[in-house]
């Protein structure tokens, strides 16, 4: 049987079984199970366990977790065994052969910044006219995305994936696999920059999404007023472009915190409009989005106003946050700020967590609590230059901070607390002392 022809007949298993899943601790009957590996860990182990919990089929790599003496196919099936050469490259092809039979619009959407919060955005407008299926939480990469993909029914009429990606070539790859015919860009900043190798390696691969549509035909949402973005337009004459400008969010209200939202509100807003959304509607939707998983968030408490914004955090976020925070109305003594480390920067963290301590000097906050070791190092000299109407501490996780903010009452008297931080500093820990 050749592999187009066992990805065929596996397809053929997921039609009458089409819920995936690739964690054995959260097998449900009926399921396809399969069985991925890891660095730390290899899923063929738990193949058994899965069948024995209602799983309709394992789909592994390992001839040794198979049937002892069972080689024929029929006979694995029967016993409830799919043997394929590399379970996460059969995901992947089974997920993109699923993408071709429901023909439906998919929208790709990626960025450095905004991505999750634009996705949402369109999704809560898009779903007013269209069945829509859109990546659940962040699962955007080389697994989640065929995931998202196999969880679109023959009832779903409009797709959004995005697209998350820490090295080259990754969007390319994602993008053979859901095939996308519309694409978004949000924006592209400083984020990954070890992985990529600079701002340059960033702009490369983002850009991989126009080149799969300039290549295919299909058509990219383009923010004109972001000259990064016209610019890699303007790059690929074989682009079909739907230009837009943060002007497609005037009038527009939203729950969001920070004006640097406006720029994922006018996206949902063209990709509404392009596809022809009643415009009540589409402020509607808009208005009612209300922001979760510690997204651009506001808190309210009856002595203090939380905004929380800590799920990721990078120097190109950071820095739009911050001046926006400087700009929120009230005293700079009442505010505090809470950050944590960005992660993942390499070689470029030592200055880019400085660049973030200067904003923090200049909007001057009545405190300032920073968090991991990449702040940590540069306490000393940050504490030298601090000014006194500023509260300055560092601290190296946040389960020390936590210690710190309930027995030395570091933030009674903030009435505006700032959040934010890379996902692996887990700042929503904090939430509850607040």
């Amino acid at each position: 049987m050749s592999s187009t022809e066992r990805i065929e007949r596996l397809y053929t298993c997921y039609t009458a079984h089409p819920t995936v899943c690739t964690d054995s601790r959260r097998i449900t009957p009926g399921c396809l199970f399969f069985a991925l590996r890891g660095a730390n860990f290899d899923g063929n182990r738990f193949a058994a366990a899965a069948l024995a919990q209602g799983a309709a089929l394992a789909v592994t790599d390992n001839p040794a977790v198979l049937p002892v003496g069972t080689t024929d196919p029929e006979a694995l099936l029967a016993a409830g065994y799919f043997p394929v050469e590399n379970t996460l490259e059969a995901l992947q092809q089974l997920a993109s052969l699923h993408r071709r039979r429901l023909g439906i619009p998919i929208l790709a959407i990626t960025g450095t910044n905004g991505k999750t919060t634009t996705k949402e955005l369109t999704t809560a407008v898009m779903s007013t006219r269209f069945t829509v299926h859109a990546t659940v939480g962040n699962l955007n990469n080389h697994i989640g995305v065929p995931l998202t993909l196999l969880a679109m029914t023959p009832e779903t009429t409009f797709g959004i994936v995005e697209m998350g990606a820490s090295a080259p070539g990754e969007i390319a790859a994602l993008c053979r696999i859901a095939r996308p015919n519309y694409g978004l860009i949000t924006n592209v900043g400083r984020a990954h920059l070890a992985g990529f190798g600079g701002e340059a390696g960033v702009r490369a691969t983002k850009g991989e999404l126009y080149d799969w549509l300039a290549a295919t035909g299909g058509r990219a949402f383009v923010r004109t007023d972001d000259p990064v973005l016209a610019s890699m337009a303007a790059e690929r004459p074989a682009l079909q472009t739907l230009p837009y400008d943060s002007s497609a969010a005037d009038g527009l209200e939203s729950r969001l915190a920070g004006d640097y939202n406006r720029f994922n509100i006018a996206a949902a807003a063209a990709v509404g409009r392009h596809f022809g959304i009643p415009e009540e509607t589409l402020r509607q939707a808009i208005r009612d989005y209300v922001p979760s998983l510690n997204r651009s968030q506001v808190i309210a408490r009856p002595d203090r106003t939380l905004i929380v914004d800590c799920y990721n955090a990078n120097p190109s976020s950071m820095q739009a946050a911050l001046e926006w925070f400087a700009r929120e109305a009230g005293n700079a003594a009442d505010k505090a700020v809470i950050l944590g480390d960005m992660l993942e920067l390499g070689a470029w963290s030592e200055a880019e967590h400085r660049n973030v301590l200067d904003r923090v000097m200049a909007l001057r906050p009545g405190t300032a609590l920073l968090i991991g070791p990449e702040f940590g190092r540069l306490a000393a000299e940050a504490l030298s230059r601090c000014p006194a109407s500023t509260r300055l501490r560092f601290f190296p996780d946040t389960d020390a901070a936590a210690r710190a903010i309930a027995d030395e009452h570091l933030l009674e008297h903030a009435r505006t607390i700032f959040l934010k931080g890379s996902r692996g500093m887990a700042l929503e820990k904090l939430l509850p002392l607040l």
